[in-house]
Protein backbone atom coordinates (compact mmCIF):
# COMPACT_ATOMS: atom_id res chain seq x y z
CA UNK A 1 0.00 0.00 0.00
CA UNK A 2 1.23 3.22 -0.93
CA UNK A 3 0.76 5.93 1.74
CA UNK A 4 2.24 8.34 -0.91
CA UNK A 5 -0.05 11.48 -2.35
CA UNK A 6 0.04 11.50 -5.66
CA UNK A 7 0.56 15.22 -6.99
CA UNK A 8 -3.71 15.15 -8.01
CA UNK A 9 -4.10 14.35 -4.52
CA UNK A 10 -2.39 16.78 -2.78
CA UNK A 11 -3.47 19.45 -4.67
CA UNK A 12 -6.67 18.45 -3.68
CA UNK A 13 -5.82 18.34 0.05
CA UNK A 14 -4.28 21.47 -0.05
CA UNK A 15 -7.88 22.84 -1.98
CA UNK A 16 -9.82 21.26 1.03
CA UNK A 17 -7.17 22.89 3.32
CA UNK A 18 -7.60 26.26 2.00
CA UNK A 19 -11.85 26.28 1.82
CA UNK A 20 -12.17 25.28 5.33
CA UNK A 21 -9.92 27.50 6.90
CA UNK A 22 -11.87 30.53 5.08
CA UNK A 23 -15.53 28.68 5.34
CA UNK A 24 -15.73 26.84 8.56
CA UNK A 25 -18.07 29.57 10.67
CA UNK A 26 -16.42 29.55 14.37
CA UNK A 27 -19.79 29.34 16.04
CA UNK A 28 -20.06 26.19 14.45
CA UNK A 29 -16.47 25.31 15.00
CA UNK A 30 -17.61 25.77 18.76
CA UNK A 31 -20.53 24.54 19.05
CA UNK A 32 -19.36 20.88 17.41
CA UNK A 33 -16.10 21.20 20.13
CA UNK A 34 -19.08 21.81 22.77
CA UNK A 35 -21.54 18.80 22.03
CA UNK A 36 -20.66 15.94 24.13
CA UNK A 37 -22.44 13.45 21.54
CA UNK A 38 -21.00 12.22 18.61
CA UNK A 39 -24.36 13.18 16.68
CA UNK A 40 -24.21 17.09 16.35
CA UNK A 41 -27.11 19.21 17.16
CA UNK A 42 -28.98 20.30 14.19
CA UNK A 43 -28.90 23.90 14.53
CA UNK A 44 -24.90 23.30 13.90
CA UNK A 45 -24.94 20.06 11.69
CA UNK A 46 -27.53 21.53 9.57
CA UNK A 47 -25.62 25.11 9.51
CA UNK A 48 -22.29 23.23 8.46
CA UNK A 49 -24.53 21.02 5.83
CA UNK A 50 -25.65 24.43 4.31
CA UNK A 51 -21.71 25.35 3.61
CA UNK A 52 -20.96 22.52 1.92
CA UNK A 53 -23.90 21.86 -0.35
CA UNK A 54 -23.15 25.36 -1.52
CA UNK A 55 -19.61 24.41 -2.06
CA UNK A 56 -21.19 21.05 -3.85
CA UNK A 57 -19.76 19.25 -1.62
CA UNK A 58 -22.11 17.87 0.68
CA UNK A 59 -22.53 14.23 -0.89
CA UNK A 60 -18.82 14.08 -0.96
CA UNK A 61 -19.50 9.86 -0.43
CA UNK A 62 -21.79 10.00 -3.24
CA UNK A 63 -21.28 8.99 -6.63
CA UNK A 64 -21.83 12.12 -9.06
CA UNK A 65 -24.52 10.67 -11.36
CA UNK A 66 -26.94 10.83 -7.75
CA UNK A 67 -25.67 14.21 -6.98
CA UNK A 68 -22.73 13.63 -5.14
CA UNK A 69 -19.07 14.71 -5.71
CA UNK A 70 -18.22 11.74 -7.14
CA UNK A 71 -14.67 11.65 -5.55
CA UNK A 72 -12.11 9.39 -5.18
CA UNK A 73 -11.79 6.85 -1.90
CA UNK A 74 -8.57 9.28 -1.84
CA UNK A 75 -9.93 12.33 -1.96
CA UNK A 76 -13.26 11.82 0.52
CA UNK A 77 -10.43 10.18 3.10
CA UNK A 78 -8.41 13.52 2.38
CA UNK A 79 -11.74 15.68 3.27
CA UNK A 80 -12.66 13.75 6.14
CA UNK A 81 -8.71 14.17 7.67
CA UNK A 82 -8.89 17.87 6.50
CA UNK A 83 -12.19 18.19 8.12
CA UNK A 84 -11.24 17.10 11.31
CA UNK A 85 -7.66 18.65 11.50
CA UNK A 86 -9.34 21.85 11.12
CA UNK A 87 -12.33 21.11 14.01
CA UNK A 88 -14.96 20.71 11.78
CA UNK A 89 -18.39 19.20 13.78
CA UNK A 90 -19.63 15.73 12.46
CA UNK A 91 -21.79 15.72 9.68
CA UNK A 92 -25.50 14.47 9.74
CA UNK A 93 -24.54 11.06 8.96
CA UNK A 94 -28.08 9.39 9.47
CA UNK A 95 -29.20 10.78 6.29
CA UNK A 96 -26.44 11.54 4.21
CA UNK A 97 -23.59 8.28 5.35
CA UNK A 98 -26.84 5.58 6.20
CA UNK A 99 -29.88 6.30 4.13
CA UNK A 100 -28.23 7.86 1.07
CA UNK A 101 -26.29 4.67 -0.26
CA UNK A 102 -29.51 2.64 0.35
CA UNK A 103 -31.55 4.78 -1.84
CA UNK A 104 -29.37 4.98 -4.30
CA UNK A 105 -28.67 1.29 -4.33
CA UNK A 106 -31.66 -0.44 -3.38
CA UNK A 107 -34.34 2.32 -4.55
CA UNK A 108 -36.43 3.14 -7.28
CA UNK A 109 -35.58 6.10 -9.61
CA UNK A 110 -38.77 7.69 -7.93
CA UNK A 111 -37.26 7.01 -4.66
CA UNK A 112 -33.87 8.70 -5.64
CA UNK A 113 -35.09 12.02 -7.40
CA UNK A 114 -37.40 12.55 -4.63
CA UNK A 115 -35.15 11.50 -1.49
CA UNK A 116 -31.65 12.20 -2.45
CA UNK A 117 -32.48 16.05 -3.15
CA UNK A 118 -34.35 16.89 0.07
CA UNK A 119 -31.16 15.26 2.16
CA UNK A 120 -28.40 17.50 0.52
CA UNK A 121 -31.32 20.17 1.25
CA UNK A 122 -31.87 19.63 4.56
CA UNK A 123 -35.60 19.58 3.39
CA UNK A 124 -35.71 15.77 5.31
CA UNK A 125 -33.88 15.19 8.62
CA UNK A 126 -34.01 10.79 8.57
CA UNK A 127 -33.68 8.75 12.36
CA UNK A 128 -32.96 5.24 12.52
CA UNK A 129 -35.30 2.88 13.46
CA UNK A 130 -33.80 -0.44 13.77
CA UNK A 131 -33.31 -1.18 17.68
CA UNK A 132 -36.47 -2.39 19.74
CA UNK A 133 -36.74 -3.63 23.07
CA UNK A 134 -35.61 -6.60 23.32
CA UNK A 135 -33.91 -6.35 19.52
CA UNK A 136 -30.33 -4.98 19.95
CA UNK A 137 -28.09 -6.76 19.22
CA UNK A 138 -30.07 -9.94 18.06
CA UNK A 139 -31.70 -7.72 15.56
CA UNK A 140 -33.10 -10.11 13.42
CA UNK A 141 -35.57 -10.75 16.08
CA UNK A 142 -37.60 -7.56 16.30
CA UNK A 143 -41.35 -7.59 16.38
CA UNK A 144 -42.48 -4.65 14.61
CA UNK A 145 -44.83 -5.92 11.90
CA UNK A 146 -46.23 -4.10 8.79
CA UNK A 147 -49.07 -5.92 7.39
CA UNK A 148 -49.60 -5.00 3.43
CA UNK A 149 -53.51 -3.82 2.91
CA UNK A 150 -53.75 -2.73 -0.89
CA UNK A 151 -51.53 0.42 -1.64
CA UNK A 152 -50.50 0.64 2.06
CA UNK A 153 -48.91 -1.28 4.86
CA UNK A 154 -50.22 -1.00 8.11
CA UNK A 155 -47.45 -0.50 10.71
CA UNK A 156 -47.68 -1.53 14.75
CA UNK A 157 -44.54 -1.61 16.91
CA UNK A 158 -41.69 0.58 18.51
CA UNK A 159 -38.36 1.38 18.18
CA UNK A 160 -35.93 2.08 20.93
CA UNK A 161 -32.33 4.52 20.76
CA UNK A 162 -34.17 6.72 17.94
CA UNK A 163 -31.41 9.15 17.82
CA UNK A 164 -32.63 12.42 16.88
CA UNK A 165 -36.51 11.54 16.25
CA UNK A 166 -37.38 14.13 18.13
CA UNK A 167 -36.02 16.50 15.29
CA UNK A 168 -36.50 14.11 12.30
CA UNK A 169 -39.06 14.35 9.53
CA UNK A 170 -38.90 10.71 8.75
CA UNK A 171 -37.70 7.07 9.79
CA UNK A 172 -35.94 4.22 7.77
CA UNK A 173 -36.71 1.41 9.30
CA UNK A 174 -36.66 -2.51 9.63
CA UNK A 175 -40.20 -4.36 9.98
CA UNK A 176 -40.83 -7.76 9.84
CA UNK A 177 -43.78 -7.99 6.66
CA UNK A 178 -43.38 -12.09 6.45
CA UNK A 179 -43.63 -14.10 10.22
CA UNK A 180 -43.66 -17.64 8.25
CA UNK A 181 -40.42 -17.40 7.27
CA UNK A 182 -36.82 -17.70 8.77
CA UNK A 183 -36.60 -14.30 10.82
CA UNK A 184 -33.94 -12.84 8.55
CA UNK A 185 -35.76 -13.33 5.67
CA UNK A 186 -39.30 -12.03 6.74
CA UNK A 187 -37.71 -8.37 7.45
CA UNK A 188 -38.27 -5.41 4.84
CA UNK A 189 -36.58 -1.85 4.79
CA UNK A 190 -39.25 1.26 5.09
CA UNK A 191 -39.72 5.10 5.21
CA UNK A 192 -42.09 6.16 7.57
CA UNK A 193 -42.84 9.89 7.78
CA UNK A 194 -43.22 10.89 11.35
CA UNK A 195 -46.04 13.52 10.91
CA UNK A 196 -47.90 10.27 10.02
CA UNK A 197 -50.70 9.78 12.53
CA UNK A 198 -49.94 7.07 15.02
CA UNK A 199 -46.62 8.03 15.34
CA UNK A 200 -45.31 9.03 18.86
CA UNK A 201 -41.55 10.23 19.79
CA UNK A 202 -40.60 9.66 23.83
CA UNK A 203 -37.60 11.19 25.01
CA UNK A 204 -34.93 9.08 26.38
CA UNK A 205 -32.36 11.47 28.62
CA UNK A 206 -29.03 9.90 28.87
CA UNK A 207 -26.68 9.67 32.08
CA UNK A 208 -25.28 12.50 30.45
CA UNK A 209 -28.42 14.65 30.41
CA UNK A 210 -28.12 14.58 26.98
CA UNK A 211 -31.87 14.36 25.38
CA UNK A 212 -30.18 12.31 22.52
CA UNK A 213 -32.02 9.04 22.11
CA UNK A 214 -36.23 8.28 21.97
CA UNK A 215 -38.71 5.46 21.97
CA UNK A 216 -40.53 5.68 18.89
CA UNK A 217 -44.36 3.70 19.53
CA UNK A 218 -45.95 3.04 15.87
CA UNK A 219 -50.06 2.03 16.29
CA UNK A 220 -52.11 1.71 13.29
CA UNK A 221 -49.36 3.39 11.01
CA UNK A 222 -50.40 3.96 7.28
CA UNK A 223 -47.39 4.12 5.34
CA UNK A 224 -47.92 3.95 1.25
CA UNK A 225 -46.17 0.95 -0.35
CA UNK A 226 -43.83 3.12 -2.39
CA UNK A 227 -42.33 3.84 0.72
CA UNK A 228 -41.09 -0.06 0.48
CA UNK A 229 -37.10 0.45 -0.36
CA UNK A 230 -36.18 -2.97 -2.25
CA UNK A 231 -38.30 -6.09 -1.69
CA UNK A 232 -40.08 -7.74 0.29
CA UNK A 233 -38.01 -9.83 2.64
CA UNK A 234 -34.75 -8.00 1.60
CA UNK A 235 -34.69 -5.57 4.67
CA UNK A 236 -31.73 -8.31 6.37
CA UNK A 237 -29.81 -7.50 2.95
CA UNK A 238 -30.17 -3.91 3.22
CA UNK A 239 -29.52 -3.67 6.67
CA UNK A 240 -26.41 -5.29 7.03
CA UNK A 241 -24.69 -3.34 3.47
CA UNK A 242 -26.07 0.09 5.87
CA UNK A 243 -24.44 -1.39 9.14
CA UNK A 244 -21.24 -1.83 6.59
CA UNK A 245 -21.28 1.54 5.44
CA UNK A 246 -22.41 2.63 9.45
CA UNK A 247 -19.20 0.95 11.17
CA UNK A 248 -16.55 1.29 8.27
CA UNK A 249 -18.06 4.17 5.65
CA UNK A 250 -15.91 6.36 7.37
CA UNK A 251 -12.87 7.09 8.76
CA UNK A 252 -12.19 7.21 12.82
CA UNK A 253 -8.58 7.70 12.90
CA UNK A 254 -8.27 11.55 12.11
CA UNK A 255 -11.15 12.86 14.60
CA UNK A 256 -9.50 10.99 17.31
CA UNK A 257 -6.05 12.22 16.61
CA UNK A 258 -7.83 15.86 16.64
CA UNK A 259 -9.25 15.08 19.78
CA UNK A 260 -5.60 13.86 21.35
CA UNK A 261 -3.69 16.62 19.74
CA UNK A 262 -6.41 18.89 21.81
CA UNK A 263 -6.00 17.06 24.90
CA UNK A 264 -1.80 17.70 24.72
CA UNK A 265 -2.18 20.92 23.95
CA UNK A 266 -4.31 21.23 26.65
CA UNK A 267 -1.90 19.36 29.25
CA UNK A 268 0.31 22.02 29.03
CA UNK A 269 -1.74 24.13 30.82
CA UNK A 270 -3.00 22.25 33.33
CA UNK A 271 -1.07 21.42 36.89
CA UNK A 272 -0.05 17.78 37.60
CA UNK A 273 -1.12 18.66 41.46
CA UNK A 274 2.38 18.46 42.22
CA UNK A 275 3.97 21.91 41.35
CA UNK A 276 4.48 21.40 37.03
CA UNK A 277 2.52 20.36 34.34
CA UNK A 278 0.87 17.22 33.68
CA UNK A 279 2.12 17.39 29.95
CA UNK A 280 5.75 16.62 31.55
CA UNK A 281 4.70 14.14 33.77
CA UNK A 282 6.00 10.53 32.85
CA UNK A 283 2.90 8.60 33.59
CA UNK A 284 0.61 10.97 31.47
CA UNK A 285 3.17 11.15 28.42
CA UNK A 286 3.48 7.25 28.74
CA UNK A 287 -0.27 7.11 28.49
CA UNK A 288 -0.49 9.54 25.63
CA UNK A 289 2.05 8.36 23.39
CA UNK A 290 -0.08 4.63 23.71
CA UNK A 291 -3.31 6.03 22.72
CA UNK A 292 -1.16 7.90 19.77
CA UNK A 293 0.52 4.85 18.55
CA UNK A 294 -2.99 3.26 18.70
CA UNK A 295 -4.94 5.42 17.06
CA UNK A 296 -1.59 5.80 14.16
CA UNK A 297 -2.40 1.83 13.99
CA UNK A 298 -5.98 2.47 13.16
CA UNK A 299 -5.67 4.89 10.66
CA UNK A 300 -3.22 2.40 8.51
CA UNK A 301 -6.23 -0.09 9.37
CA UNK A 302 -9.03 2.54 7.43
CA UNK A 303 -5.93 3.25 4.59
CA UNK A 304 -5.45 -0.27 3.91
CA UNK A 305 -9.62 -0.62 3.39
CA UNK A 306 -9.77 2.49 1.44
CA UNK A 307 -6.83 1.32 -1.06
CA UNK A 308 -9.75 -2.06 -1.15
CA UNK A 309 -12.17 0.08 -1.78
CA UNK A 310 -9.88 2.09 -4.44
CA UNK A 311 -9.73 -1.27 -6.19
CA UNK A 312 -13.24 -1.49 -6.33
CA UNK A 313 -13.93 -4.22 -3.54
CA UNK A 314 -16.38 -3.43 -0.78
CA UNK A 315 -15.66 -2.95 2.44
CA UNK A 316 -16.27 -5.89 3.93
CA UNK A 317 -16.75 -7.50 7.51
CA UNK A 318 -13.24 -5.74 8.13
CA UNK A 319 -15.16 -2.55 9.07
CA UNK A 320 -16.26 -4.59 12.21
CA UNK A 321 -12.24 -4.19 12.95
CA UNK A 322 -12.01 -0.47 12.53
CA UNK A 323 -15.45 -0.14 14.75
CA UNK A 324 -13.97 -2.47 17.39
CA UNK A 325 -10.91 0.07 17.65
CA UNK A 326 -12.10 3.08 17.05
CA UNK A 327 -15.06 2.82 19.72
CA UNK A 328 -12.52 1.62 22.51
CA UNK A 329 -10.14 4.28 21.58
CA UNK A 330 -13.20 6.66 21.61
CA UNK A 331 -13.75 5.84 25.15
CA UNK A 332 -9.78 5.60 26.17
CA UNK A 333 -9.48 9.69 24.64
CA UNK A 334 -12.77 10.87 26.17
CA UNK A 335 -11.75 9.10 29.35
CA UNK A 336 -7.91 11.03 29.09
CA UNK A 337 -9.83 14.46 29.25
CA UNK A 338 -11.95 13.99 32.20
CA UNK A 339 -7.98 12.54 34.00
CA UNK A 340 -6.51 15.71 32.52
CA UNK A 341 -8.92 18.29 34.27
CA UNK A 342 -8.82 16.42 37.24
CA UNK A 343 -11.68 17.41 39.80
CA UNK A 344 -12.49 20.12 37.43
CA UNK A 345 -13.67 17.72 34.45
CA UNK A 346 -16.00 16.18 37.51
CA UNK A 347 -18.33 18.57 36.82
CA UNK A 348 -21.98 17.00 35.29
CA UNK A 349 -23.50 20.60 33.53
CA UNK A 350 -27.34 19.03 33.04
CA UNK A 351 -28.65 22.14 30.89
CA UNK A 352 -28.00 22.48 27.02
CA UNK A 353 -26.75 23.39 24.76
CA UNK A 354 -23.45 23.68 26.24
CA UNK A 355 -22.40 25.86 23.18
CA UNK A 356 -23.77 29.43 22.25
CA UNK A 357 -24.83 33.04 23.98
CA UNK A 358 -27.18 30.91 26.47
CA UNK A 359 -24.51 28.19 27.66
CA UNK A 360 -23.84 27.48 31.45
CA UNK A 361 -20.44 29.20 32.45
CA UNK A 362 -17.74 27.12 32.87
CA UNK A 363 -16.48 25.90 36.40
CA UNK A 364 -12.58 25.68 34.38
CA UNK A 365 -12.61 25.65 31.27
CA UNK A 366 -14.93 24.70 28.03
CA UNK A 367 -13.08 21.84 27.64
CA UNK A 368 -13.55 20.59 31.49
CA UNK A 369 -17.29 21.15 31.45
CA UNK A 370 -17.90 19.50 28.41
CA UNK A 371 -15.20 16.06 29.74
CA UNK A 372 -17.60 14.56 31.69
CA UNK A 373 -20.91 14.76 29.56
CA UNK A 374 -18.81 13.44 26.66
CA UNK A 375 -17.39 10.13 29.03
CA UNK A 376 -20.23 9.43 29.94
CA UNK A 377 -21.94 9.89 26.15
CA UNK A 378 -19.04 7.35 25.02
CA UNK A 379 -20.39 4.79 26.40
CA UNK A 380 -22.57 4.04 23.80
CA UNK A 381 -19.86 3.55 21.39
CA UNK A 382 -19.43 -0.10 22.08
CA UNK A 383 -23.13 -0.20 21.66
CA UNK A 384 -24.54 1.36 18.76
CA UNK A 385 -23.86 0.05 15.42
CA UNK A 386 -23.41 -3.66 17.05
CA UNK A 387 -21.77 -4.06 20.19
CA UNK A 388 -17.78 -5.00 20.59
CA UNK A 389 -19.19 -8.55 21.34
CA UNK A 390 -20.79 -8.34 18.01
CA UNK A 391 -18.04 -7.19 16.26
CA UNK A 392 -15.25 -9.25 17.76
CA UNK A 393 -17.83 -12.76 16.44
CA UNK A 394 -18.05 -10.88 13.08
CA UNK A 395 -13.99 -10.45 13.08
CA UNK A 396 -13.85 -14.57 14.44
CA UNK A 397 -15.89 -15.99 11.70
CA UNK A 398 -15.31 -13.64 8.83
CA UNK A 399 -12.21 -12.33 8.99
CA UNK A 400 -10.44 -14.86 10.93
CA UNK A 401 -11.94 -17.81 9.34
CA UNK A 402 -12.32 -19.37 12.81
Amino acid sequence: MDIELSPQDAAFRDEVRAFLQDHLPEEVKAGGAATPSVFVEPEIGQAWNAVLHKQGWLGYQWPAAHGGTGWTPIQRYLFEKECARAGAPNLTVLGLKLLAPVIYTFGTEQQKSHYLPRILSGEDYWCQGFSEPGSGSDLASLKTRAVRQGDHYVVNGSKIWTTHAHHATGMFTLVRTNAEVKKQAGISFLLIDLASPGVSVRPILTTAGDHEVNQVFLEDVIVPVENLVGEEGQGWTIAKFLLENERGGSCHAPKLSYDLDQIEQAAAHESDGRGGKLAAQKDWKRRVATTRLSVNALEMIELKIISEIAKGRAPGPQTSLTKLLASNLRQEIDLLAVDLYGPAGLQLETDRPLYGDNAPSAVHSKGAQVASARYLNSRAWTIFGGTNEVQSTIIAKSVLGL
